[in-house]
């Protein structure tokens, strides 16, 4: 059995169970990402935050530049919470960026949909067969987005480069060096939006809170996954 060894050349713990540690040390640092929401150090965080979420069709390139600037927060300092709303030309850049990643993704589902619809449509009907059919899209569109996605957001926010956005080869390789870690990273952010969604019904807090809550699990969790390179200032 392989063992490591100190620098004296003491008989250390065996490999494997350094490698258990880790992974544990890494669950708990995912599972902190549940709680990581509420230790904002001003109110106003969640108050833009929550109007960010209630204007979407407005704001949603700065709440994804906010998204983006939460993880970068959180690879910088991950006990801190949630960092502070500031408007600058680095949050609208990562939020267009992120926009337009999204937009890109997503056209051929979009293309896809009214073939998948037509063809589902005679057997179910026009309207259960769209439903069906954008079911199906977004399903699939969702998994591809869990595969590559965190460790391309992670790389993103440790850079500030697009290359590290937009490179899909490198997030999947990413995956397969860190399936472990990825696959805990994948289970917080699906609990957080199931999570998040739930309380809309269960709580009657309404979906605002909600999404903008999974919104900042999703980016504590994501910040497991690293990054490496020169740091833009996340506050």
């Amino acid at each position: 059995m392989r063992v490591s060894r100190d620098y004296r050349g003491f008989r250390a713990a065996p490999a494997t169970e350094l490698r258990r540690c880790r992974h544990d040390s890494g669950v708990q640092r995912i599972a902190d990402s549940f709680t990581w929401p509420f230790r904002a150090r001003s109110r106003g965080t969640w108050a833009m935050g929550l109007v960010a979420v209630a204007l979407l069709p407005l704001l949603f390139i700065p709440l994804l530049g906010y998204a983006i600037l939460a993880v970068r927060a959180a690879q910088l300092d991950r006990t801190y919470g949630p960092p502070r709303w500031r408007w600058s030309a680095r949050l609208l850049y990562d939020g267009a960026w992120m926009a337009l990643l999204l937009a890109f993704t997503a056209a051929p589902f979009v293309v896809a949909y009214t073939p998948l619809a037509t063809a589902i449509g005679p057997r179910f009907g026009d309207l259960v067969g769209g439903a069906l059919a954008f079911m199906a899209l977004l399903f699939v569109w969702g998994l591809l987005m869990l595969l590559f996605l965190p460790h391309a957001i992670a790389r993103f926010a440790a850079t500030g480069r697009r290359d590290d956005l937009l490179d899909v080869a490198a997030a999947v390789r990413g995956v397969r060096r860190d399936f472990a870690t990825w696959n805990v990273v994948i289970a917080a952010i699906v609990t957080a939006w199931a999570v998040g969604l739930a309380c809309a019904g269960l709580l009657c807090v309404g979906i605002v809170p909600g999404v903008f809550y999974a919104i900042l699990v999703s980016a504590h969790a994501t910040a497991a996954l690293g990054g490496s390179g020169p740091r833009p200032p996340a506050r």
